[in-house]
């Protein structure tokens, strides 16, 4: 899932394209499919090598289902780029952060206590700062870029008191996401 908006929502966005963007999207996404060779690399550069290499790596197809590429020896998930959508997108997540995001895509409170850690070396996909749920900028949702970050999930509201919640945050700093909403989270820049 980002979260950065990111998160799942990069998942759910393919699925979305590919239903809602009819022929042209799915057209496009199957003329520049990339191997699944290509798909594990993309996704292990989302998370630091040592993460990446005992990771599961999963990919969202063309009807919207995940698919396993190869499977990991460690509790961490990561996803590759998707050549649909603008922007980089891989993503690499630990349990908890997977947990998450799935409550994030079914629009539920994330489950207290579980804190998770989500990986986007590759930058994220530009996102409201302000809405979960917005699919594009407008005069009102406080769309950002972010670089190469990681994010920290599911943290004690007091935890992420300690950090910046302005709408239009320095991304070259850490800041809050989301703020005041169930997936506010740690947004922490890597570079």
């Amino acid at each position: 899932m980002s979260a950065t908006g990111s998160m799942y929502r990069t998942a759910a966005m393919v699925a979305l394209l590919m239903v809602m963007g009819g022929a042209t999207a799915a057209e496009k996404a199957e003329k520049h499919a990339p191997s699944d060779a290509d798909m594990i690399a993309s996704a292990m550069r989302a998370a630091p090598a040592g993460v990446a290499k005992g990771a599961t790596i999963i990919v969202v197809d063309k009807d919207g289902k995940m698919r396993t590429l190869r499977k990991g020896t460690n509790d961490f998930t990561c996803m590759p780029d998707n050549p649909a959508i603008p922007g980089p997108a891989a993503m690499c997540m630990d349990k908890n952060a997977m947990e998450w995001v799935q409550a994030y895509m079914d629009h539920k409170p994330p489950t207290a206590g579980k804190v998770g850690m989500m990986y986007m070396l590759t930058g994220g996909t530009d996102a409201s700062n302000t809405d979960p749920y917005a699919q594009k900028p407008d005069a009102g949702n406080h769309w950002i870029k972010t670089g190469p970050h990681f994010m920290i999930v599911g943290a004690d509201a007091a935890f992420y008191s300690t950090y910046p919640k302005k709408a239009d945050p320095d991304t070259s700093m850490p800041y809050i996401m989301w703020a005041g909403t169930p997936y506010e989270h740690l947004m922490a820049p890597v570079k």
